[in-house]
């Protein structure tokens, strides 16, 4: 803080002259991960950014301990896949991911007791080692539309009995 020149000052007392820093460099986004654009990339194999990811697997694992699963079915893949979406869904809202997030994702794809047949037999192939394959969490999360990731788990569970409204599936399967 400047001090006034009426002001008597002893010399310990007086301002010293600062270390001027050099003006830095322009800076270029030149490193391979560096975005070129302030938009995040969309595409294949891209997922979906968003904060505190890591504590949905957490929240995965919890909701899954309700899930039912047929035989050869495994809980790790029903829990990978539901994970891809569920974070799909916390990402279109720009926040981390919580319970009803996985609950819908679980619900949607057949996981709750009560589930049609039909859907079922539609994910077995689809979560078939989704535990070990990005791929196939990718592609499990992109079959779910935006229009099916804002509607509340409530909205998923009432709609089950017409599934294919919800995905993104051709007429036979």
């Amino acid at each position: 803080m400047p001090q006034p020149d009426y002001v008597p000052l002893r010399p310990a007392d007086r301002v010293r002259p600062a270390e001027r820093l050099p003006v830095p460099d322009g800076w270029t986004p030149d490193r391979p991960a560096d975005l070129a654009t302030p938009v995040q990339p969309v595409g294949a194999r891209l997922g979906r950014p968003g904060p505190d990811q890591g504590y949905g697997l957490k929240l995965a694992r919890h909701v899954a301990q309700r899930i039912v699963l047929d035989p050869g079915e495994h809980r790790e893949d029903a829990v990978m896949g539901a994970l891809a979406v569920a974070l799909k869904r916390a990402s279109q809202f720009g926040r981390a991911p919580v319970v009803g997030d996985f609950e819908l994702a679980f619900r949607l794809w057949g996981f709750f007791a009560g589930a049609p047949e039909d859907l079922v037999a539609h994910r077995r192939p689809r979560f078939a080692m989704a535990a070990h394959h990005y791929e196939d969490q990718r592609a499990i999360a992109d079959a779910v539309p935006v229009r099916t990731l804002r509607m509340t788990p409530e909205d998923v569970a009432s709609q089950l009995g017409s599934w294919r409204g919800l995905l993104m599936v051709g007429p036979t399967g």
